[in-house]
């Protein structure tokens, strides 16, 4: 049976006692993002070339591509879900501090968010798959965004009702309370570390993965969008009212697809 920790603080309050922490993460996400700024700029005319090919057909992907588009997809991930992990990082790495000693607390973050970024870089490489299938089928501009009305529908009106199913709202509760998470998920050791990591990213992959595929609808190299899509995860995570949060964006999202099915409907 795990012990669990005594009562931490608040994340907010965490924050006092772990800003080289917070200066860690930030650092991440900059890179990040100036990352994905560059690979924007240098993958769009070779998106095109892999979609628009020499004729009608697509050119097939390269390993090199495929490792590209991987790289990419991971990057990704780390930049629209790591802001959302953070309050987790800083309540997690307080609570460390009081159930490791001094030479494991860093051990023991590190296996945490090692094991986070596993399950995140894990659906990088479906997605990356997912990625590849839609080109061939050439169902994707050179933008990677849907070049079909009836796929963009379906991918706003799944993740709509997904945004009302239980599973959802389940997920949403662990991965959107940390000190909840902590208190249910304990596990001691630098092995529980690894684990607890795991799970934590296994409940936001379980919350988020249907948004995900909204980026095939705005573009996945729209970094616009892709940040709009993060703002939207980090506020069903911090804000109060999560569950309204998350019916009101479903709500929308099924509006938004049932307008795209009508237009195509009508073409």
């Amino acid at each position: 049976m795990n012990t669990l920790p005594r009562q931490p603080r608040g994340w907010l309050q965490a924050l006092q006692g772990n800003r080289l922490l917070l200066g860690c993460v930030l650092a991440l996400l900059a890179l990040c993002w100036l990352l994905l700024y560059r690979m924007g700029a240098s993958m769009s005319a070779t998106s095109a070339l892999m979609v628009q090919g020499m004729g009608e057909m697509s050119m097939p992907w390269t390993a090199a591509d495929a490792l590209l588009m991987f790289a990419m997809w991971a990057v990704m991930m780390v930049a629209m879900m790591l802001p959302s992990a953070v309050p987790m990082l800083l309540l997690y790495g307080q609570v460390a501090s009081r159930r490791f000693d001094k030479t494991q607390v860093r051990k023991a973050l590190l296996l945490f968010g090692l094991g986070y970024l596993l399950v995140w870089s894990a659906f990088s490489l479906l997605a990356t798959l997912l990625q590849w299938q839609l080109e061939q089928w050439r169902l994707l501009d050179a933008q990677m965004r849907s070049s079909s009305q009836w796929l963009a529908a379906a991918l706003l009106i799944g993740a709509g009702i997904y945004q009302w199913l239980p599973l959802k709202q389940a997920c949403l509760r662990r991965c959107g309370m940390p000190l909840r998470f902590i208190l249910e998920h304990w596990q001691a050791g630098l092995a529980g570390s690894w684990r607890m990591g795991l799970a934590h990213g296994m409940f936001c992959l379980g919350c988020c993965w249907a948004l995900m595929g909204l980026l095939f609808v705005g573009g996945v190299m729209n970094l616009t969008w892709v940040a709009l899509l993060g703002l939207y995860v980090l506020l069903e995570k911090l804000l109060p009212q999560q569950r309204w949060l998350s019916l009101l964006g479903g709500l929308l999202l099924v509006i938004w697809g049932l307008w795209l099915a009508a237009g195509a409907m009508g073409n």
